[in-house]
C-alpha cells in the first residue's frame, strides 16, 4: 500500500450542525437543512478544483428516524426537491452521482428520483459523488454479511475465499477507493456509524463549524493539512 501523502483522491464528509445552526438564529430546523443542501452544491462545484475525484456525503442516517417526525418528513421532501433542483447541472457538470443505504424505508417516489438520477449520470466521470441516504456502518456490513451467508450456504462462495476483499465486494461501496481524508463539521469528535469498514486508515478532520457555514477555502485548508500528514499504514518511518 502506497504511503504518497501528497494526494487526496476520496473526501468524505459528515455534514453536521444543520438543526443547530438554525435554532442559534431563532429559525426552524428545517431552514437549516435547506441552508446546508446549498452548501453542498458549492462543495460539489469546489471539488475537482483540487483534484477530489471522489465525494461522499452523510445526508440521513438510519439513526436519523429518532428525530420528531416533522422534520424527518421536511428532509424526505427536501432530497426529493434536491434531486429534483439539481439534477440536470450535476449531470452537465459531468458528476456521476450514487446512493448507498437502505433504500427499503424510503418512499417510492424518492427511491425512483434516486434510481434515474444514477442512471442518467452513470457515464459522468468528472466527479463521482456518493450520497449516504438511511445510511450506516454498522447495517451495512449486517447486509453485507447476511447477502454472503447465502452465497456461502449456496456454495456459490467457499469459506476460505471469505477475505478483506471479498467482503468489500458486498458493501454499498464496492465500486469506491476507501476515503482519504474524513471530515466531520459542528465540533462532535465522533465518526457515528460512518463508513465504519472504509475509513480503516482514513485521516480525520473534526471542525468547529457548523455544515452551514463549511466553505471551499475551508475544505481548501483541510485538504492542504492533510497533504503534509504522513500516512505509513503500520509501516515504520524509513
Amino acid at each position: 500500500m502506497s504511503t504518497d501523502a501528497k494526494s487526496v483522491e476520496h473526501v468524505a464528509i459528515i455534514m453536521d450542525g444543520n438543526g443547530r445552526w438554525a435554532t442559534r438564529r431563532g429559525l426552524p430546523r428545517l431552514v437549516g437543512h435547506r441552508k446546508g443542501a446549498e452548501r453542498v452544491r458549492e462543495i460539489v462545484d469546489f471539488c475537482p478544483d483540487v483534484g477530489v475525484k471522489y465525494l461522499t456525503l452523510f445526508a440521513f442516517s438510519t439513526e436519523n428516524w429518532k428525530r420528531a417526525e416533522a422534520e424527518v418528513a421536511g428532509l424526505m421532501s427536501l432530497f426529493r426537491r434536491y434531486i429534483l433542483k439539481e439534477a440536470k447541472k450535476l449531470h452537465e457538470n459531468r458528476v456521476r452521482v450514487r446512493f448507498i443505504g437502505d433504500r427499503s424505508r424510503l418512499d417510492a417516489k424518492l427511491i425512483a428520483l434516486m434510481a434515474e438520477l444514477e442512471e442518467k449520470t452513470a457515464l459522468n466521470e468528472h466527479l463521482n459523488l456518493t450520497i449516504a441516504l438511511n445510511y450506516g456502518g454498522r447495517d451495512e456490513i449486517t447486509r453485507a454479511i447476511r447477502t454472503m451467508a447465502v452465497d456461502v450456504a449456496s456454495g456459490a462462495v467457499a469459506p476460505d475465499d471469505v477475505t478483506e476483499d471479498s467482503i468489500g465486494y458486498y458493501l454499498d461501496t464496492r465500486y469506491l477507493p476507501d476515503p482519504d481524508l474524513v471530515i466531520r463539521t459542528s465540533g462532535e469528535e465522533r465518526i457515528s456509524n460512518f463508513l465504519l469498514w472504509q475509513s480503516a486508515y482514513a485521516e480525520y478532520a473534526f471542525i468547529e463549524k457548523l455544515w452551514p457555514d463549511f466553505t471551499s477555502g475551508d475544505l481548501k485548508a483541510i485538504i492542504e493539512s492533510y497533504s503534509g500528514r504522513d500516512r505509513r499504514f503500520g509501516a515504520a518511518l524509513a
